[in-house]
């Protein structure tokens, strides 16, 4: 049978809106064609589906962080606070925080330095 692509990109959003599938792989299965089908006729580089599936999964971030926002679940909140939260914040959220950064200082040393280095280290221990 033949499929025409504006029909089935149209039953895809449908789909995609009715059911609030997050995935383009689990678009064909609420489509009369087959999996085949749908990436033959190359529907799964639709801009308005990939546009839909995109509306859905942003819709459901944002009910969920504002349910997580109302909860009084300290486990939800804490997930929250992590997702929004700054990069320093995060780390007085943390319960280990390892730093490896050099703190702004460079890596390339010249030999002398790095053996320069390696003393001045050896010598604090």
């Amino acid at each position: 049978m033949a499929y025409k692509y504006s029909e089935l990109e149209k039953q895809s959003v449908d789909a995609i809106e009715e059911h609030k599938l997050f995935f383009i792989a689990d678009v064909t299965s609420y489509l009369p064609c087959s999996y085949k089908t749908f990436y033959d006729l190359r529907l799964h580089e639709s801009d308005t589906i990939k546009a839909a599936l995109l509306k859905v999964k942003t819709d459901i971030k944002v009910s969920m962080r504002s349910k997580w926002y109302k909860s009084e679940n300290p486990t939800l909140q804490m997930g929250l606070m992590k997702l929004i939260s700054s990069d320093e914040e995060l780390r007085k959220l943390s319960m280990q925080h390892t730093d490896v950064t050099t703190k702004g200082e460079s890596l390339n040393y010249t030999e002398e330095e790095r053996q320069a280095r390696i003393k001045k280290l050896s010598s604090k221990q």
